[in-house]
Parts: C-alpha cells; sequence; structure tokens
C-alpha cells in the first residue's frame, strides 16, 4: 500500500477547517496544522490529542508558509475569501516546488456553472482570476471541492426563495472532511472538481421542508419570495447582505447546485467515487435533531 501523504491544513481556526484536520488525522495522513497566536487553546490541545503536527506561525508570513509547505505533499487552504492569504499560500507553494496536490479554499459550489448575480459574481470572479486560474497557470496540481451546503433547520417559519423547487446539496461538516481528505491522493480528482453531491441529500426546498414537518409532527409556516422581490432586495441590500442574497438567489431560485451533469472530463460526485464513506444523510440528520 503506499504511504499516505502528508497533509497540511492552513486556515484551521476557520469553521470548515478543524473539520479537514480531524478527518486528515483520522484516516492515518501525517496531518500538520499551521496555528496562529490567536488560536484558541483548546482547539490546539484537540489537535494535539489526535496526533496532529501542530505548528506555529503566521499565515499572513510568506517564510512561516515556505518552512511548513517544504515539509508535507498536500496543502488544504480553508482560510475562506482571504485572497493575500491564498496568494502568499500559492506563492509559497510554487517556490517549495514539493507539492503534489493543493485543495484552494473555496470549499462551496461550481461558479464556473452557475448563475451568479452581482455582487456574488464579482466576488468569486476575484477568487478565480486571482487564486484558480493562477494555480493553474503556474501548473501546481490541485482539487477543487465543491461541498454545497450545510444547515441548521428551523421549527416556525420558513422563508422559501422561488417556487421553492430548484434541487440544493445539504452536507454534514465531517462528511464534507472525510470525502475531501479522500480525495488528496486519488489519481481520479487530480486537476479536477470532487462534487460532494450525494443523492440523499439532494432536496427542493419543498421537499425539505415537508420532510422537517413530518419529523417535527407541526407545519411550518411558508414565507415565498418571487424572484422579482429577491433581485429587488439585492439591489437594495448593501454590503454583506447583498453577498449573500446573491449567493441564495444563484442556489435557491435558479438551483446552481444541481443544475448541470457531472463529467469525468472535469470532475467526479463524492459518493459515487467513495461508496466505502458512509456519510450522513439529511433524513438521518434530521432524526438526531428533532
Amino acid at each position: 500500500m503506499a504511504e499516505k501523504s502528508k497533509v497540511l491544513v492552513i486556515g484551521v481556526a476557520t469553521y470548515i477547517g478543524k473539520f479537514m484536520v480531524e478527518a486528515s488525522a483520522r484516516s492515518g495522513h501525517p496531518t500538520f496544522a499551521l496555528v496562529g497566536p490567536s488560536a484558541p487553546s483548546d482547539l490546539v490541545r484537540s489537535f494535539e490529542s489526535l496526533g496532529v503536527y501542530v505548528v506555529q506561525g503566521d499565515e499572513n508570513d510568506l517564510e512561516a508558509l515556505l518552512n511548513v509547505i517544504k515539509q508535507v505533499d498536500v496543502v488544504i487552504s480553508t482560510v475562506g475569501t482571504a485572497l493575500q492569504v491564498q496568494y502568499k499560500i500559492v506563492t509559497a507553494i510554487k517556490a517549495a516546488g514539493n507539492i503534489k496536490r493543493f485543495l484552494p479554499s473555496e470549499f462551496g459550489k461550481d461558479v464556473d456553472r452557475g448563475h451568479a448575480l452581482e455582487p456574488e459574481k464579482n466576488l468569486y470572479a476575484a477568487f478565480y482570476a486571482m487564486i484558480c486560474h493562477l494555480v493553474e497557470a503556474e501548473g501546481i496540481p490541485y482539487t477543487y471541492v465543491a461541498f454545497n451546503f450545510f444547515a441548521v433547520p428551523p421549527r416556525d417559519k420558513v422563508v422559501i426563495l422561488g417556487d421553492g423547487n430548484a434541487k440544493v446539496v445539504i452536507n454534514r461538516e465531517d462528511d464534507i472532511g472525510s470525502y475531501t481528505i479522500k480525495a488528496v491522493d486519488d489519481p481520479r480528482t487530480l486537476n479536477k472538481i470532487l462534487y460532494i453531491r450525494p443523492p440523499a441529500n439532494t432536496y427542493s426546498m419543498n421537499e425539505l421542508v415537508s420532510l422537517w414537518e413530518r419529523k417535527i409532527g407541526k407545519t411550518l409556516e411558508r414565507v415565498y419570495v418571487p424572484e422579482e422581490q429577491v433581485l429587488k432586495n439585492i439591489q437594495e441590500a448593501v454590503f454583506p447582505l447583498d453577498v449573500t442574497l446573491s449567493i441564495h438567489h444563484s442556489n435557491f431560485v435558479k438551483g446552481d447546485h444541481t443544475n448541470f451533469e457531472i463529467e469525468l472530463s472535469f470532475g467526479g460526485e463524492a459518493s459515487e467515487l467513495y461508496p466505502d464513506v458512509k456519510y450522513t444523510t439529511v433524513d438521518q440528520y434530521l432524526d438526531k435533531i428533532v
């Protein structure tokens, strides 16, 4: 059996970052976490209990990035839309010359196949132009991950954008970590997109609300917002609400999670590639929080 790659996670204090670290360590990868001075001490202790190599350093420091990157094979960035930090990570990876795979920080959706409006379109365009396209231009091996949503359901009233029939994907955070780590040494995901789009987690909002109503034995008040009103709300909102609303428009109204077929030429679906991962379905998750 091939030796598992050494994995570095940068941005471990972010919400999704700790799940990447935990999944990597539990999968048997030698795992490194770059931890800044403001990282919570309990988070550091939890990493150390899993055998993670905790490296103290500032993710904004190019020299610190270069030093730790030289020690690993795979880099996972979870710093979000901090573009200058991402740029420094790419610069350090290029300078180090030893990285077999880079997973940039856009753990959301495939924006190239979406219908994003401003200001979401501008936000993601900046990310792709500055990071993803730079990664490709520099010849850095990569895997992009599109995990879509994670969410907590309401108990009284739900606001539904559009007609509620667009399909969205909702995944648990630990499953996102598990699938991502599965991909780091997989040649099938090299220079491609890993879509975490398991069938049992793909619902329209109408279907999802009905399922939740059955679980709690209660009918929720459904407030439908027509697309015209959604577009008006986006135009009238200020940052960062306008970004949030435009993201919701593309996903919940236009169905950007699921309105295209995944083709082998550009990606693969996680639950098909890794059937051994027993992911938590939406149905199972709702049972746990009733």
